[in-house]
């Protein structure tokens, strides 16, 4: 997967990932952030189709100028989504939340108030990192050494990130959230020391919206903690 720098066209991005669903949104800015991020083409009947990481979609433009047909919205959001189209230009002043086990990342900026938060894509310069296939356990019981590179990914998605909250399930050695923490503790110390915490949770119970509910909660207890210190002294 290359990366994209989205430039320009970050807002519109924003807008496709919102929730609720953007009311807003030009059909000129959505086609031209497609056509930047992927191969398109324009077909006889007026559609535009899209070629990406070996994914294509067809996308029907709206007969007014306003995209907002809910359907066709959610087909290029999964798009995105399924192509890892993007990477984030940067992460810094932000708080982050990082939802992951041995297969995958999800990275997601926080927000106290407004919408949801954007989705962030883990950085793939070389197509690794994206996802992380199962590690089966060998004949001993025990969990075989995963890639490193899926850890490194991460860190690099969150290296200007404020402030880090993770998120995973397990405990222990078989804990993916633990070792990319041991992965911090030697390799990235300065990133480390951002983690504000490390949570267990049963993500495969929690919808998205719930568990970025909890982590909102979480960064919003911290900040009236942190006033509250700075009042007193």
């Amino acid at each position: 997967m290359e990366e994209h720098s989205l430039g320009s066209h970050q807002k519109t991005y924003d807008a496709v990932f919102q929730h609720p669903i953007a009311r807003n949104l030009q059909w000129r800015d959505v086609r031209s952030m497609l056509v930047a991020l992927a191969d398109t083409s324009d077909e006889p009947n007026g559609n535009l189709k899209i070629t990406l990481n070996n994914h294509t979609l067809v996308v029907h433009p709206p007969i007014r100028k306003d995209f907002s047909d809910i359907q066709e919205l959610m087909k290029i959001r999964h798009f995105l989504q399924q192509t890892g189209a993007v990477v984030a230009q940067s992460a810094e002043g932000t708080h982050l939340l990082v939802v992951i086990d041995h297969r995958l990342a999800r990275i997601y900026k926080t927000e106290f108030h407004g919408t949801a938060p954007e989705r962030i894509v883990p950085y793939d310069a070389a197509g690794a990192g994206r996802h992380l296939h199962r590690v089966e356990d060998d004949a001993n019981g025990q969990r075989k050494p995963e890639n490193k590179s899926f850890y490194t990914a991460i860190a690099k998605t969150l290296e200007r990130a404020e402030k880090i909250l993770l998120f995973g399930s397990g405990t222990g050695a078989s804990s993916a959230m633990e070792q990319l923490l041991a992965e911090l503790d030697l390799h990235h110390k300065e990133l480390r020391q951002r983690v504000i915490g490390s949570i267990v949770v049963d993500e495969h119970h929690l919808t998205e919206d719930q568990l970025l509910a909890k982590a909102r909660e979480i960064y919003a207890k911290m900040a009236t903690q942190t006033s509250q210190g700075i009042q007193r002294g």
